[in-house]
């Protein structure tokens, strides 16, 4: 636990999104539906949420506080500030709220952040800023819970399809030791699907949290991109061997995030067939191995779009050839 040399708020400090709005400088503005935000979940999805040409968003937000300890405490000058931030690309956007008429618990306001200053998933957050013992600008409080705002996502759903642990394979768990050749090794057993990175493998630690030139960027994506498909390729097969069956020996659907990954494999490894005739004829196949086999090549097909390889490939090729130029 952070100790502070100073008294910090005891009570809950909250944050609620309340409107999501698209915007193309000059052109539109475009407010989501409320699919796009989840209260829930505590997710904003944005992946060509209804607009795929929108340069910046506008978030709407509502922080509430405890206002009787905030009067009743030694701090002046407060401040409500909403922060979004990304590790990815270090970005960070930052917005005032203002408090409701009358001085009740609410503050209020927007923040407006650029696409292209944001990659994947960015973290919002809201703290109490004020004035402590003649100290300006103190934390005296940040919410509990923070809000993922998801630019790679069409549905908001907090938990991510895989957790990657970075780790020296021959000096970590045992079992990972016979792999200490291998880059990264993909885990299945768990709840969520588990990237081991080896960190002993020399330089990819640092090629994965790069943010370096234009070619570092690039061949970092790829790599990502690469490491994606073996993880759909590998949870798609984990799904599929694993499917449990109603009493008339039909198969279910597994649930929870396995049901988005499974439904969205199989759009794209048996794209001629409806979701529950998929469902059906994945889980017949998987059980004749002439079959299965002869879906080898569309499972691959479905892992490496999903993982957006060839994009990413591309961009790696296109600053490759730009760099050669330059030089």
């Amino acid at each position: 636990m952070k100790v502070y040399p100073y008294r910090r708020l005891t009570g809950e400090l909250s944050l609620a999104v309340t409107g999501v709005r698209q915007e193309l400088e000059g052109r539109y503005q475009h407010d989501l539906d409320t699919r796009s935000f989840s209260t829930q979940e505590q997710v904003v999805a944005l992946h060509q949420a209804e607009r795929h040409d929108w340069e910046s968003v506008r978030l709407g937000l509502s922080a509430t506080l405890p206002v009787k300890e905030l009067a009743e405490g030694p701090w002046t000058e407060i401040s409500v500030i909403a922060v979004l931030t990304e590790k990815a690309t270090n970005s960070r956007t930052t917005a005032r709220l203002e408090q409701g008429a009358g001085g009740g618990d609410t503050w209020t306001g927007h923040l407006r952040f650029w696409r292209s200053a944001y990659r994947s998933r960015a973290e919002l957050s809201v703290a109490a800023v004020a004035t402590v013992d003649g100290v300006r600008g103190r934390v005296i409080g940040e919410s509990d819970a923070s809000w993922i705002v998801d630019l790679t996502a069409s549905t908001p759903m907090r938990q991510r399809e895989m957790v990657v642990n970075e780790v020296d394979f021959i000096t970590g768990p045992e079992w990972l030791r016979p792999f200490k050749d291998a880059p990264w090794i993909v885990e299945t057993s768990g709840d969520l699907p588990t990237v081991h990175l080896n960190t002993g493998f020399e330089g990819i630690s640092e090629l994965i949290n790069s943010a370096g030139s234009p070619l570092e960027r690039a061949v970092r994506d790829m790599l990502a991109a690469q490491i994606a498909a073996d993880v759909w390729t590998a949870v798609f097969h984990s799904l599929v061997s694993d499917l449990e069956v109603d009493e008339q020996g039909g198969p279910q659907w597994p649930g929870g995030w396995r049901d988005g990954v499974l439904r969205r494999m199989l759009a794209d490894v048996l794209p001629d067939h409806s979701e529950p005739d998929a469902l059906r004829e994945i889980h017949l196949r998987r059980a004749e191995s002439a079959a299965w086999n002869e879906l080898q090549p569309r499972i691959n097909y479905a892992a490496v779009r999903r993982a957006k390889v060839a994009r990413n490939l591309g961009t790696a090729i296109r600053t490759l050839d730009v760099s050669q130029r330059e030089s």
